[in-house]
């Protein structure tokens, strides 16, 4: 997949999207924030819901839940004017290390994946990599053709919400 582009000519990090392999996804960016604020992002829900939702999709997060700890779960609420009822994901956090790594399963479906999000801090700029790992070849095919192509948007939302924060 090539790299892709954002509208703002003062972004100068770019979010890589790559299929690893038949069952893999990497997204990988690096933000102009130290890892325990990124982190923040992705651990408060009060942040997260301000930057997970593309713009462009026309949802909204009606309900955001995330009990971010080993063994927590999480529930996130999606609506959208198209539909006649909101959707719910969730799933259990595996292993939470503050700073570092999250690891998460995807429970709404069958063909949910396992997401693993790393945070690499260096000279107080922060690489994160975003994976996921299907069960099958389909699964992320079906990814890749919805909420996977939302993924440099989100990130894009990401750097902006950092930049305000930082």
């Amino acid at each position: 997949m090539p790299e892709a582009k954002e509208d703002s000519p003062a972004t100068t990090n770019r979010t890589a999207v790559e299929r690893k392999s038949d069952r893999e996804l990497v997204v990988t960016r690096t933000f102009n924030a130290p890892a325990h604020i990124v982190f923040e992002a992705w651990s408060k829900p009060e942040l997260f819901k301000l930057w997970w939702i593309p713009k462009s999709v026309g949802m909204s997060l009606v309900s955001c839940e995330m009990d971010v700890r080993t063994g927590g779960t999480y529930r996130l609420v999606f609506s959208h004017p198209d539909f006649d009822q909101p959707m719910a994901f969730f799933g259990t956090y595996r292993e939470v290390t503050p700073n570092r790594r999250l690891v998460w399963t995807n429970e709404d479906s069958d063909q949910g994946a396992v997401t693993t999000v790393t945070f690499e801090e260096n000279a107080g700029k922060t690489l994160v990599t975003f994976h996921e790992l299907y069960p099958t070849e389909a699964a992320l095919d079906e990814a890749l053709a919805g909420s996977a192509e939302a993924l440099p948007e989100q990130f894009a939302q990401l750097d902006e919400l950092l930049a305000s924060r930082s």
